[in-house]
């Protein structure tokens, strides 16, 4: 017995690294996942009730920012962005005055082509007024002004916009447009001829109303037949729209450029608490998420809202412990705005009800000579 095992010994010492190297390794320990932080279960149960109760979709990105904990709620899905492109054309200005380009009490000319639909009083102004940019800054992000943003593109060019959009959003794929733009691609799907609406037209076609008579609207100014249009309804031409994803992105990738702007990352330290403090005085989303989160807490955001798609997306800072939290929250589907706004105002009770918003940065302890 023992000569047999010596043997045996013997024939392993003496094998060749080849045959050695085809022993089996041993076995690799287990690396387990990390838990999910406390809050994200109550948080998945709240945004699934009110998702239930919403005649459409929500998508939610929930981060908190100096304990890097994040939570998703189809915020992978790509979502579109509505005015939340703003805030990248935002960026895209303060780096121009940060470099010297332009400056806050700088002046940029109103021009005929500028003038876009909807909120903010930047259309007050006639063709040839010179608009200070901050005022311009302020319009767009407070009031959510279209002629104030298209002004602001076109004075730092659509490929800057592009280009920040794509570094702090991580997205290559993300193309923003102007304003008018928006318009004019959704209109087409109605009609190509739609791609070369002015100004004025687009003027028009918001005084004329929404549904049958803008349809009609454009049906005259293109002069042709709505017999010829390729759309039946504004939900189809807005749905064919939406579908080329234009000014659209994930809400974890939107939320990423929020945590890179808040932490300092995106801009100078002036020009970041330009911007938040501008952000913290949106008046456009009183009834989205704002309305759910608690008294005292700061929400520095930007809103966006469209044909059956409403959004609001920020950074909340506590007030008291100074954490911020990301949010960023997009509905869609429902053609009631006021239901859209109680699905963002829910989205704020859960986050406020997850316990998120009270959670502490760790303290890191640096021990060092006595």
């Amino acid at each position: 017995m023992t000569r047999r095992l010596h043997a045996v010994l013997a024939a392993v010492l003496l094998a060749s690294p080849g045959q050695a190297a085809a022993l089996p390794a041993p076995p690799q320990p287990t690396r387990l996942a990390a838990p999910e932080p406390s809050w994200t279960a109550p948080l998945r149960a709240r945004l699934e009730a009110a998702d239930a109760r919403y005649p459409g979709a929500i998508g939610v990105y929930v981060r908190h920012l100096g304990r890097d904990e994040a939570f998703s709620f189809r915020a992978e899905e790509t979502w579109y962005l509505a005015s939340g492109v703003k805030i990248p054309v935002a960026i895209a200005v303060m780096r121009a005055i940060e470099r010297g380009e332009l400056a806050l009490d700088g002046r940029i000319r109103l021009l005929p082509e500028d003038f876009v639909d909807g909120a903010g009083q930047t259309n007050s102004h006639p063709a040839g007024t010179r608009l200070r940019i901050d005022y311009l800054l302020e319009q767009m992000i407070v009031y959510s002004d279209n002629t104030a943003t298209d002004v602001l593109i076109r004075s730092v060019g659509l490929d800057r916009v592009n280009a920040v959009a794509g570094e702090l959003l991580a997205a290559d794929d993300l193309v923003i447009t102007t304003l008018a733009d928006v318009r004019r691609r959704a209109y087409a799907s109605f009609h190509p001829g739609a791609a070369s609406l002015g100004s004025a037209d687009l003027l028009a076609l918001r005084r004329a109303g929404s549904g049958t008579a803008r349809v009609r609207k454009l049906a005259d100014l293109l002069q042709v037949t709505t017999a010829e249009f390729l759309q039946p309804d504004l939900d189809g031409a807005f749905d064919a729209y939406y579908a080329s994803n234009v000014n659209a992105a994930p809400l974890r990738d939107f939320g990423r450029m929020l945590a890179m702007l808040s932490d300092g990352l995106a801009l100078a330290p002036e020009g970041t608490a330009y911007l938040l403090e501008v952000m913290s005085r949106v008046k456009t989303g009183d009834r989205r998420i704002k309305a759910g989160l608690p008294h005292g807490a700061r929400f520095a955001h930007k809103t966006g809202t469209q044909h059956r798609r409403a959004c609001d997306m920020g950074i909340v800072t506590m007030q008291g412990t100074g954490e911020r939290v990301v949010v960023a929250a997009c509905a869609r589907g429902s053609l009631s705005l006021a239901a859209s706004e109680r699905a963002l105002r829910d989205v704020g009770a859960a986050v406020t009800a997850s316990g998120v918003l009270d959670r502490s940065t760790p303290v890191t302890r640096h021990w060092g000579p006595r």
